[in-house]
């Protein structure tokens, strides 16, 4: 391995952080959409309704652990350039690493997220394939 400078850890720093930033708007997205389904729930409750209840769940669940994920991998670069700065490079490596890693299970809880996130828009699709095919009726 070559040998390992303060600018490689930090080269992740503006990755990171739009990453986090989009988590975050995926994030308001949703809780901003809690709130119409709570209002829509009450005041006509139905399986769509509740399953998309259910599903949201799972992806506010996902957000929060990509979002935990991408600050510790932020977390462990700041860490990696301390300890580069100080000049003990094996643990930065490894600090690095780890950092490297952690990004990537954000990454892929990330796809996981937008599988659910396809298929709260397929229970959409399909209710509004009922609706339509009840009214042509």
């Amino acid at each position: 391995m070559e040998t390992l400078t303060l600018t490689t850890p930090a080269l992740l720093f503006s990755a990171v952080s739009l990453i986090l930033l989009a988590y975050t708007n995926r994030f308001l997205g949703y809780a901003a959409l809690v709130r119409q389904l709570y209002e829509k729930l009450k005041a006509n409750p139905d399986q769509v309704l509740l399953d998309q209840i259910m599903n949201l769940r799972k992806r506010l669940y996902l957000i929060k652990n990509m979002q935990l994920l991408g600050v510790a991998s932020l977390m462990f670069c700041v860490l990696s350039m301390l300890l580069i700065y100080i000049e003990v490079f094996m643990p930065a490596a490894y600090a690095f690493g780890l950092g490297l890693l952690l990004l990537i299970i954000s990454l892929l809880l990330s796809g996981w997220e937008i599988k659910i996130s396809v298929k709260a828009l397929d229970l959409h699709l399909n209710d509004m394939e009922n609706f339509n095919e009840k009214n042509n009726q």
